[in-house]
């Protein structure tokens, strides 16, 4: 490998940062990916919970710590978010599929992006090692750039001005 100039050091710093960034953003896509995961888990959950002859006293959360009691009657369906804002009235079963069904989706997305962040997490590793060698071989010429050190001297010594024979503080 030829020394690298310092320029072409500053350009895989750049890159190394550029792509951590990139890490992060993955990452953080993964972690609300997961978030509404959960919840769609946790509608399948209530969903399956609910028998087919219906139920009476459920609750029913509305959200900030409140919940309504109802009755669900077993021909009562549910409401479901169709895209764009648009919800739907749909049949429990029918509800549980396509929450199932979106649950595989995000699934696979996530894999793509944890395979992502691996693959880009790669190109970090070797990009820094690629820096660190390129650091090494700067200091290494500088090192041998260097002239040869001059033998030390000792700092020159205070000529001390005496008047007379008399003790000075200076003394």
């Amino acid at each position: 490998m030829s020394a690298p100039d310092r320029a072409e050091l500053q350009q895989i710093a750049q890159l190394v940062e550029m792509n951590r960034e990139r890490l992060q953003a993955l990452e953080q896509q993964v972690h609300r990916l997961e978030e509404v995961r959960l919840e769609q888990v946790r509608a399948i959950m209530s969903l399956e919970a609910i028998p087919e002859d219906g139920a009476t006293d459920v609750m029913i959360p509305l959200g900030g710590g409140v919940q309504i009691i109802a009755d669900v009657s077993a021909e009562a369906g549910a409401v479901v978010d169709i895209g764009s804002g648009i919800q739907a009235e749909r049949t429990r079963v029918e509800a549980l599929e396509m929450l199932n069904s979106r649950n595989q989706e995000l699934m696979q997305l996530m894999d793509q992006m944890k395979t992502e962040f691996d693959e880009t997490e790669k190109v970090v590793l070797d990009l820094a090692n690629q820096f660190n060698d390129g650091v090494a071989i700067l200091q290494e010429d500088a090192i041998e750039e260097e002239p040869p050190s001059q033998t030390e001297t000792p700092p020159p010594k205070r000529s001390r001005r005496k008047r007379g024979t008399d003790l000075t503080l200076d003394d």
